[in-house]
């Protein structure tokens, strides 16, 4: 990221100014704004940086010119402003907070647990205006800095030659090896080192290739701050080249876990119901088909269904007889099959065959045929349990009945929903649930429905500890009461996360953007998208309310830990994003991806390796090495320079060596998606920072979820 230093600007200019900005640093000493403007300043979608130099602040602050006050006395004065301006920054939505080693201790401490209780990051920064020191000095600086408090330290000294430079620029090196202790914060992007005046002017942009998050650049030539400082057009046309940011405006279809759960429910139920905000892809369209085959009528009008349902009840079933042999097409979802199974079952007095095409028939249905003999069903398949498949009930239903929810929530959708139709009240004991939000989206559409089922989640004294953490929920138990019936309803259909997070990853990485239509307030699990990209510190916002518009922009991005066991279809999106995060990610829950519409673990992982990002695969989780886009964009071209560390590999302290883990950019060629919609998504994102284009053998199979995806790429 490319910084840019706003100083002597008023309100206004700042604003001005920021519309020109990837990133800015605001210097309070200089720009003189009140609590309201710096409220709204540091409101910004920009990522700021919030500066505020005591010495400075001396020399220019009106209140600290009165020759009667003692030099003491107005150094107490000027951290009192500076740290009051600092702490209104940061509680206004200042993303970096920057204070010098040498300010006042009582200060730096009040802001840095300001800083820390409002998610900022703390800067600690040493400048020295007249020279460079030894590495050892430098290096102890670097501990000082951390031992104060530092999330990123920064470091810049004056240049009289280019072997100071070298001496700074090796901080990266000596950094790395950090990984493991109490410094591995500053392992990978936490530190920014440069050189200030001609001889250092190249250190710059050489941070860059060496790991710095950003580098600092002046609005324009004649703003400079420091000697050699470069201006923001020209440090972008070094950076970036012809490489052209992004600015994406898409709306997301809708969720199509949300859509096919109702839309089911209102072709069983009891009366006329009205699905607004539809928008049709594969799966949705299948379910329409399921719908009309149970004997409801569908009609189509613009973006709004209305079902007249068959007000289900046991051996009430599309005017089937007892015994009758009934077929239904699932298309192409693993969603559809796996809950239309036991409905099924429930519903019809008489063998079922469930159906299916493409991707589906080579998807296990692992844990179906274990779960549905509990309940008393017969399954008549090969013994993998593919589709097609042929399933006869009903459900045996009453007392407490136990089942393993280790492969996943959509069995447990269609039990849910089959078992509110049985003769008796069904005590449903879950052990090791996983997808957990899938289930609290089908109790939600039950429940607009007018289907009750109780519920409580249970686990040890982490999960008691976590605050509900439901990724340590060990146990889930349901009381369905029996002889429920559907009851028809009008819902609003929220705008799919899943197909939001690839718009919102590519606008965190390549630039800026906005997405349509998502409700913050949803259950569907892909809306951690929105915590794992601050986590990995993209810039968010969020518009017009919790059903409005999410506004993403790009910003130093670094390594995340995150468990995707419940939003498993965000694995291959994240997995690109963490190619472009500074530091080794690792993203746990892999278990979960090997029944998707293709071996997903092992599609990412071929993916990311053909294109040359360092990763692999440690038990349950992917390990990502990740490298920031300007790393990539400059080390494409141009083998980084680096000091060797402390002279062990035969060079000598401060000779420039080339560096063989320079990692380019991803490497375009033809790609498989094993038709998979989900791998389709997230090579169209990795397109965006390849060297070369990516071919997709099969990228229609997207229609399965976002017919209109491809084209919506097509206008970046």
């Amino acid at each position: 990221m490319i910084c840019t230093v706003i100083h002597n600007k008023n309100f206004e200019q700042i604003l001005e100014a920021l519309e020109q900005c990837e990133m800015a640093e605001i210097r309070l000493d200089s720009c003189r704004m009140s609590a309201r403007e710096i409220q709204e300043c540091f409101s910004s979608d920009v990522p700021l940086i919030a500066t505020c130099r005591v010495a400075e602040l001396m020399a220019s602050e009106p209140s600290l010119q009165d020759e009667s006050m003692t030099q003491q006395s107005r150094e107490i004065k000027a951290a009192q402003i500076a740290e009051k301006r600092l702490c209104q920054a940061i509680e206004a939505g200042a993303r970096y907070v920057d204070v010098e080693i040498e300010a006042p201790k009582q200060m730096s401490k009040r802001v840095r647990n300001v800083a820390h209780e409002n998610g900022t990051v703390f800067i600690r920064s040493y400048h020295d205006f007249e020279g460079t020191a030894s590495v050892d000095a430098l290096r102890t600086l670097v501990v000082k800095c951390h031992y104060h408090g530092a999330d990123m330290v920064k470091v810049a000294t004056m240049a009289s030659s280019q072997e100071d430079a070298e001496r700074v620029l090796s901080l990266y090196e000596w950094c790395g090896g950090m990984q493991g202790t109490d410094m591995e914060n500053l392992a990978d992007g936490g530190l920014i080192a440069f050189c200030m005046g001609e001889a250092g002017r190249e250190s710059r942009l050489e941070c860059f290739r060496r790991g710095a998050p950003f580098t600092y650049t002046a609005l324009d030539g004649d703003e400079a701050v420091a000697p050699g400082q470069w201006s923001m057009s020209e440090m972008k046309a070094a950076v970036y080249g012809t490489t052209a940011m992004i600015q994406q405006e898409n709306t997301v279809p809708c969720s199509k876990s949300f859509a096919q759960r109702a839309i089911i429910a209102a072709a069983l139920a009891d009366g006329v119901s009205h699905l607004r905000g539809y928008t049709p892809c594969g799966d949705n369209e299948a379910a329409l088909d399921v719908a009309k085959a149970l004997g409801a009528d569908v009609q189509l009008d613009g973006s709004t269904i209305t079902i007249k349902g068959i007000a289900a009840s046991r051996g009430l079933l599309s005017g089937l007889a007892a015994g009758d042999y009934a077929t239904v097409h699932v298309g192409e979802s693993g969603l559809l099959a796996r809950m239309i199974i036991p409905l099924m079952a429930q519903l019809h007095e008489g063998p079922v065959e469930v159906t299916g095409e493409k991707t589906l028939l080579k998807r296990p249905l692992t844990g179906a045929r274990e779960i549905l003999e509990v309940f008393g069903c017969k399954v008549k398949g090969d013994d993998a349990v593919r589709i097609p498949l042929t399933v006869e009930g009903p459900l045996k239903s009453g007392g407490r009945v136990v089942i393993s929810g280790k492969h996943g929530s959509q069995l447990i959708t269609g039990l849910l929903m089959a078992l509110s139709f049985a003769e008796k009240n069904t005590t449903l004991v879950v052990n090791d649930p996983t997808s957990i939000p899938y289930i609290f989206i089908t109790l939600e559409v039950l429940k607009k429905f007018g289907v009750k089922i109780g519920n409580e989640m249970l686990g040890g004294r982490d999960f008691l500890e976590s605050n509900g953490d439901w990724s340590l929920c060990t146990e889930m138990v349901f009381k369905v009461r029996g002889g429920q019936r559907l009851k028809a309803t009008d819902i609003d259909l929220e705008g799919d996360w899943s197909a939001a997070a690839n718009f919102l990853v590519a606008g965190a990485v390549f630039g800026k953007g906005e997405v349509a239509g998502l409700d913050t307030t949803s259950l569907q699990a892909d809306l951690s998208i929105m915590d794992i990209l601050m986590d990995a510190g993209a810039s968010l916002s969020q518009v017009d309310g919790a059903r409005g518009n999410i506004a993403v922009q790009r910003a130093p991005l670094r390594a995340f830990n995150v468990d995707a066991s419940n939003c498993p279809d965000l694995f291959p999106v994240i997995s690109v994003l963490a190619a472009f995060c500074q530091g080794t990610s690792r993203i746990a829950g892999l278990g979960r991806l090997a029944n998707k519409e293709s071996d997903r673990a092992k599609a990412i992982l071929e993916m990311l390796t053909q294109m040359g990002v360092e990763v692999c695969r440690d038990g349950d989780e992917l390990v990502i090495r990740g490298y920031s886009l300007a790393q990539r964009l400059l080390s494409g071209s141009l083998h980084r320079q680096g000091a060797s560390r402390d002279g062990q590999d035969g060079h000598e302290e401060g000779q420039r060596t080339s560096d063989s883990r320079a990692p380019g950019l991803l490497k375009g060629g033809e790609y498989t998606s094993h038709h998979d919609h989900r791998m389709v998504m997230a090579l169209k994102v990795a397109s965006l920072g390849a060297d070369g284009p990516i071919i997709i053998d099969d990228e229609d199979c997207v229609a399965k979820s976002f017919p209109s995806f491809n084209e919506c790429y097509g206008r970046f």
